[in-house]
Parts: C-alpha cells; structure tokens; sequence
C-alpha cells in the first residue's frame, strides 16, 4: 500500500511542479484567451524566475516515478500494487500526462511569441 500511495505522490508532484513552472507565462494567455484582461495580469510573471526550479523538480519527480513505474512487472511480488496490470496501465497514462505538462511548461516561453 505504501508503494502506491509513493508512487502517486511522485506523479503528483511532478503534475504540480509542471503546472507552476508554466504559471508564469501559460497563465497571462489562458486568461486573456478567456476574455479576461487589465494590467493586473502583468502581476502574474512573478513566479518566472522560479520557473526552472519548478521544471527540475518536476523532472526529477519524473524520473523517480518513472523508475517505480516502469520496473519489470516480475521484479514486483505477487499482491502488491505494481503487479496488478490495471493499476500498472493507469499510472503509466498518468505519467505521460504529466510528462506532457512538463514538455509543454518547458518549450511554451520559446513558442509564445508566435500567439502575440
């Protein structure tokens, strides 16, 4: 049991520290993208220097999760959570999910100019 709940708070907190690392720039454009606007939305580029902590976190998250997730199916033992192929199967589409948060939070600066 303790496995699973380490496993999924390993991808959660990568899925957290993706979404921080792009606050910085993919928050200004969803909500301006929504029809919310003012200078207040300038405010919201305060977390950017942080933004490169935020992306090693979650990519260290990543690779611990990855390593848990993607062992061998025979080096886990029978009953335990890695064992059972609907969890395994779940966790897996649930990390690339994150890891797609994680790519996006790191190409997006270079990609915004091209939506301005």
């Amino acid at each position: 049991m303790a496995e699973r709940h380490t496993a999924r708070a390993t991808l959660a907190a990568g899925g957290l520290a993706a979404i921080l690392a792009s606050t910085c720039c993919l928050g200004p454009l969803v909500l301006v993208a929504l029809g919310f606007s003012g200078a207040w939305i300038g405010n919201l580029t305060t977390l950017e220097p942080y933004r490169p902590v935020f992306i090693g976190a979650a990519l260290a998250a990543l690779f611990f999760a990855g390593r848990r997730i993607f062992r061998p199916a025979s080096a886990c033992r029978p009953g335990e959570v890695c064992a059972i192929p609907q969890v395994r199967t779940t966790y897996k589409l649930i990390f690339w999910v994150v890891a797609a948060l994680v790519l996006v939070a790191m190409i997006f600066p270079y990609v915004l100019p091209f939506f301005y």
